[in-house]
């Protein structure tokens, strides 16, 4: 069946997510829409379960077709069948899924005729960290015919991705996460903060869930604020996201006794000038891919201290852009920590080095490229869309 986007020479991608909400895979899907050349390919976002309006309105796209599933829990068939009735009507090139929990709907894809699939691994499923789930990697194994590529955003995540899950190598990819480096900027020179002005403030972004172990960077503050009488006036921590451990969270802050010296507002949309009013930026993880948080605060010339787990020391060079510690290890954590708040110099060239790493590395432009030359050369490969993207590349 010839994709409906071949009739006006431009192929549609459908991205397949759970939910588009404030969070990093989403942020960055949005990005890549937002910035690939409208000439090339055309984009729609099904979402298993629904979406947040605020969120969505970060696509900025004309055209960005938005569809709701309104999956229920449990295997809920009837999705499978409006997935497929779906694509039947768009008619796309490419069905990109994100993760487990779009994984297994390659098969209705299949049979709804579209030709080019690919699954990106951003991460581990928040209730399997470490990737030790037998059913969920026996869904993988069994999904892998479907795709045509398995990517990782990761080196760590591709690598557990060939060896575990079975990826072969000419499905097998990498890529990196990318960050604006234009709105993610370090605060300038007699520049002013926004908030907590005159403050030390370790900071955090990032769902408030389990995976995220924001329990071990709250007891690292409180360790931190004991190990550092004279410093623990000044010093705040701020954890902006939502999530359904937030108001665990709140409550664990107000019976420790440091309600006044945290925040938690939940999710924001002024992410990038939060960042700048941050003096250290702190990655408690127990499982991640490449953390775009990370990125964020880097190329915000912050250091970070983030958990030696997943794609996290891919992204930190420890002792020059941050500084590694294990996970679940709060008092490692608040050691860490106080290098930085004891000496703001310390961090300030630590800081400056993670920008430079991220503008080396990490740039949007090449984020954007990577995933077009993915579709590009799968397009080839399956549907011969030569004259509809004339520059296809191998």
């Amino acid at each position: 069946m010839m994709p409906a986007a071949a009739m006006n020479g431009i192929p549609l991608v459908v991205h397949l997510i759970y939910r588009l909400d404030f969070g990093g895979l989403e942020t960055l899907m949005v990005e890549r829409i937002n910035r690939m050349p409208a000439e090339r390919y055309r984009h729609a976002v099904v979402c298993l379960t629904g979406f947040n309006p605020e969120f969505a309105k970060k696509i900025s796209k004309p055209g960005v077709e938005l569809h709701a599933l309104d999956k229920q829990p449990g295997l809920s068939l009837h999705t499978h069948i409006a997935l497929w009735k779906l694509l039947r009507a768009l008619q796309p090139a490419v069905l990109h899924s994100y993760n487990l929990s779009a994984i297994e709907y390659a098969p209705a894809a299949l049979l709804a005729g579209v030709p080019v699939r690919v699954n990106g691994a951003h991460g581990r499923d928040a209730n399997d960290p470490d990737g030790s789930n037998r059913k969920h990697n026996m869904l993988r194994r069994l999904m892998l015919p479907f795709y045509d590529c398995c990517y990782a955003n990761s080196a760590a995540m591709e690598e557990w991705n060939r060896k575990v899950i079975g990826v072969p190598e000419q499905k097998s990819r990498m890529l990196a996460n990318g960050i604006d480096a234009e709105k993610f900027r370090a605060r300038g020179s007699g520049e002013a903060p926004r908030f907590f002005d005159g403050l030390t403030v370790i900071g955090t972004v990032g769902r408030v869930q389990d995976v995220k172990d924001h329990a071990t960077l709250m007891d690292a503050f409180i360790s931190l604020r004991q190990r550092r009488p004279d410093l623990a006036p000044a010093l705040r921590l701020a954890i902006i996201g939502d999530g359904p451990l937030l108001e665990s969270m709140r409550a664990k802050a107000n019976a420790a006794g440091i309600a006044d010296a945290v925040w938690l507002p939940g999710a924001r949309t002024d992410v990038a000038d939060i960042l700048r009013s941050f003096s250290v930026f702190a990655m408690s993880s127990i499982a991640e891919g490449t953390p775009g948080s990370a990125l964020e605060a880097m190329a915000s010339g912050l250091p970070v201290v983030g958990t030696r787990v997943g794609g996290i020391p891919e992204v930190i060079e420890d002792g020059v852009t941050g500084l590694l510690v294990p996970p679940s290890d709060p008092a490692a954590m608040a050691a860490a920590l106080e290098q930085y708040v004891a000496a703001p110099e310390l961090a300030v060239r630590h800081g400056a080095a993670g920008r430079e790493r991220v503008l080396r590395k990490y740039s949007m432009a090449a984020m954007v490229a990577g995933y077009q030359a993915l579709y590009d050369t799968l397009c080839e490969r399956k549907i011969k869309l030569r004259r509809a993207v004339p520059s296809c590349v191998e």
